[in-house]
């Protein structure tokens, strides 16, 4: 208790010096949090996006299917057993059937990928009840980058051609009904969807799929036949890629905490130095070599207390703030190929802020320590003279 009253005094003592070693790692400490909470927050959008738009709680798939590979497509579709049949109408699976195609909007050539879905699914947010509106034709959606890129408008009609189950071709015109917004590029680019029963006509697959995508409420239950995916299997690449971020941050934030640490450590060999009599007082008194590091290494760790006051007085207001108006990364943004959205808010945890703060003390204490260790060596008689060994 003597030595963190005696260290706290020094601190504040010490006036200008200790209040900028405080402002330096109070900013190290606030550049920490905020960082991780915005891969954090991405995090929590992406894979909560993922799931809202293409992967739903877990897949089932056609055992030859591969996404990696558009060869397998052509094969990878069976027929939907009753059994399957009784978990569509519960709402617990919606089926999606895949083809390859090729458009020709405006005369150029495009290759897309059709997917068949139900229009009256709800386990997606993809809005397939708008493949009821065109009553006189063949209808489609498709999102916003894929209309971007085919310069496609509503009520557009394209020319579409396909393989189907037995190898032949065929072309039709299709009408696009509707264009949406997503932030899940795999579920817009190069897609088009169109009705189930549609594309099980087209292709000669009648009440065939090649993906069935389970709800929330459901058992997931193994299927005969089919090879369930979990969302940890499905979003396998988006949390490389986020481990990848979080791992590229966390050199910047170690570089900076460095810099602020080395101001400590340069202000406690310094206080060191120039308070050799009062070292030797404090010896001198009775108090063991420890106590008189242990009061000096408390000196520098309360750095880092004092830095998480400084930082939590103008940290918590930016925090909500940023809470509340979100980070925006441009309209652009969905351009990069991967998960992410315009607006990104970050997400504090208690254990992230926690973490980040044991982090900090823990590093403020060790360098606090390193110099104070030469005090065991001084000599009380030549510390009061103020020579130091």
């Amino acid at each position: 208790m003597i030595a963190i009253k005696l260290a706290f005094k020094n601190l504040i003592g010490a006036g200008l010096r200790t209040w900028l070693n405080v402002a330096v790692l109070s900013f190290a400490f606030v550049l920490m949090v905020f960082y991780n909470g915005m891969i954090d927050g991405w995090n929590r959008q992406g894979r909560m996006d993922t799931q809202k738009w293409e992967i739903g709680h877990g897949q089932y798939w056609h055992p030859e299917y591969d996404k990696y590979d558009p060869y397998t497509i052509q094969d990878a579709h069976q027929p939907i057993t009753p059994e399957i049949e009784k978990q569509i109408k519960k709402g617990d699976l919606t089926p999606i059937l895949l083809t390859q195609a090729t458009l020709y909007p405006q005369g150029r050539m495009q290759s897309a990928l059709l997917k068949g879905v139900d229009p009256n699914q709800k386990i997606l947010d993809i809005p397939t009840s708008d493949l009821n509106n065109n009553q006189n034709g063949y209808s489609a959606i498709i999102g916003k980058r894929m209309a971007e890129n085919t310069k496609l408008k509503v009520g557009d009609e394209v020319l579409i051609r396909w393989r189907d189950k037995n190898g032949m071709f065929d072309a039709i015109n299709i009408q696009i009904t509707a264009i949406f917004n997503c932030d899940v590029p795999s579920v817009d680019n190069g897609q088009m969807y169109l009705s189930l029963n549609v594309l099980q006509k087209m292709t000669n697959m009648k009440n065939e799929a090649s993906i069935l995508v389970a709800a929330e409420n459901n058992s997931l239950a193994p299927i005969n036949g089919w090879e369930f995916k979990d969302t940890d299997f499905l979003l396998a690449e988006f949390d490389a890629i986020i481990q990848s971020k979080k791992a590229g941050g966390t050199i910047l934030q170690g570089i900076l905490l460095i810099i602020a640490l080395l101001a400590i450590f340069d202000t406690q060999v310094l206080s060191i130095f120039r308070r050799q009599k009062e070292i030797g007082t404090y010896i001198a008194l009775g108090m063991t070599r420890k106590q008189v590091v242990g009061i000096f290494t408390v000196e520098g760790g309360a750095h880092s207390i004092l830095a998480a006051i400084v930082g939590a007085a103008y940290g918590i207001p930016l925090f909500l703030w940023l809470d509340t108006i979100g980070l925006s990364f441009g309209s652009n943004s969905s351009d990069m190929g991967i998960t992410i959205a315009e607006k990104i808010y970050p997400y504090y945890s208690l254990g992230l802020i926690v973490t980040t703060l044991i982090i900090v003390i823990i590093s403020a204490t060790i360098v606090s320590y390193l110099p104070a260790r030469k005090i065991s060596k001084m000599k009380p008689t030549d510390a009061l003279k103020g020579k130091l060994q």
